[in-house]
């Protein structure tokens, strides 16, 4: 038999294999997606780390809209960021101590934690040929690549001891940087015939400045430093739901190595109904600013995006991107916080313009997609929405935008990771499916 053809035999089986009815999953009580009925997410584990909050239950169980509210150790993202702008001074060091250890550092301890990122981030000799070698991959494949290979470096790697894995942390926390700037600057040479610029981190620079650093020389503002300090602040931690979180709690379970646990939380985050949706929403603005002639006209943009959620136009999909949270119901705290960061970075690239119009896209997103709905269940723009014209005005390439992703919540990762391996009564996760095939009965292989 032709052997392009059993691929297309048994890739057409597939279709009969692979069916299983709508109603089956409600007649048998299955949460689809882990999900509830009324949308809320199936309770499946306990932490002392992040907190979503993005509605609110009565007394009946019944679920209302409210702001959304995300809490890093308890303390709410908004107090956390809001003296950082005050005193124009970077964080991300001191919301990884905060996230890695539950506790706010004093000046002593945050000087002496950042000092010890600071030593982590050169990487082995041999990571960098190998990040050489792997010249036009995707830079996140790279990334999971050499997170794995980390484990022949470590002389320790199976050690799940607090303090083994919390040196695996700072290690990684540290490492990640370097790592998405070397593979993007490779990428960047053997890909676009760039000139190829491999810059050692400074000693004197906070992790966001030592990346813009060792991504663009000295070509960065300490506005575009600070802003991107910020972005990754918000984007450190997101409860253990998430699914890349939970990724990393279910291969944690396991007591797997800590290498290996964090190259499958890369792999979650790298799909496009995750970490990758970033890429999606700066795609869509820039094709709305081509397809709306008057930026303000707003029933132009409102046709334009009915014509969007009716799949008559832009890529057919009927998605407005950035629209929409599968927790956040009326607003989520880390797009406020980007709404305004951009807002503040826009002023001074002179691109007030976009930024007003970007603006306009979610107001008239959401009441949109609302009415396409038939619903009053509220919508709210997400993270993705700003992050992407964030990195754009920064100056940074869309192929290392979910990279950056990966740079924040590494710290909510290895949290998680520590949490999952040190609180008592751990299991190894094991949920169940159910099988809803018969039995069949055998037959030899010369009656088939």
């Amino acid at each position: 038999m032709n052997k392009e053809y059993l691929i297309y035999k048994l890739s057409d089986e597939v279709k009969n294999s692979c069916k299983i009815p709508k109603e089956a999953f409600t007649q048998y009580g299955v949460k689809r997606g882990l999900r509830n009925e009324d949308g809320s997410g199936v309770l499946v584990g306990l932490t002392n780390i992040g907190n979503v909050v993005g509605y609110e239950r009565d007394d009946k169980g019944q679920l209302h809209p409210c702001e959304g509210k995300l809490y890093y150790r308890g303390y709410e993202l908004n107090d956390l960021v809001e003296p950082l702008l005050k005193e124009k001074r970077f964080g991300f060091e001191e919301i990884a101590y905060l996230l890695l250890s539950g506790q706010l550092p004093d000046k002593e301890e945050l000087q002496a934690f950042t000092e010890l990122l600071n030593d982590n981030m050169p990487l082995d000799h041999r990571t960098i040929v190998h990040i050489i070698d792997l010249e036009g991959s995707n830079i996140m494949n790279i990334l999971a690549r050499c997170v794995l290979e980390m484990y022949t470096f470590d002389p320790n790697p199976d050690d799940i001891s607090r303090d083994n894995l919390m040196r695996q942390s700072i290690e990684l926390i540290a490492k990640f940087p370097t790592i998405i700037a070397y593979a993007y600057n490779i990428y960047r040479h053997s890909v676009q015939g760039r000139s190829l610029h491999i810059r050692h981190p400074k000693e004197n620079l906070s992790i966001a400045e030592n990346f813009l650093y060792m991504i663009k020389h000295y070509d960065y503002t300490e506005l575009d430093a600070r802003m991107l300090d910020l972005l990754m602040i918000v984007q450190a931690e997101h409860g253990g739901g998430n699914n890349s979180t939970f990724t990393v709690r279910v291969t944690s379970s396991t007591r797997t190595d800590t290498y290996s646990s964090i190259a499958a939380g890369i792999g979650s985050l790298k799909g496009p109904l995750h970490g990758g949706a970033n890429i999606k929403c700066i795609n869509m603005f820039h094709h709305l600013k081509e397809a709306i002639k008057d930026w303000t006209n707003v029933d132009e943009l409102d046709t334009y995006l009915n014509r969007m959620l009716a799949k008559e136009a832009y890529d057919h999909t009927g998605l407005i991107y950035g629209i929409g949270h599968a927790v956040y119901t009326l607003s989520d705290p880390r797009a406020m916080e980007l709404k305004r960061l951009a807002g503040l970075l826009a002023k001074e690239k002179g691109r007030e313009e976009e930024y007003n119009f970007l603006r306009l896209i979610e107001e008239e997103g959401i009441k949109c997609l609302m009415a396409h709905r038939k619903s009053d269940k509220p919508a709210c723009a997400n993270l993705d929405f700003y992050s992407g014209f964030i990195y754009e005005m920064i100056g940074l390439p869309q192929e290392i935008y979910t990279p950056i992703f990966a740079m924040s919540r590494i710290v909510g990762w290895t949290a998680h990771r520590i949490e999952e391996l040190n609180f008592e009564g751990r299991r190894i996760i094991r949920p169940a499916y159910k099988n809803i095939l018969g039995q069949k009965e055998y037959i030899p292989i010369d009656n088939r």
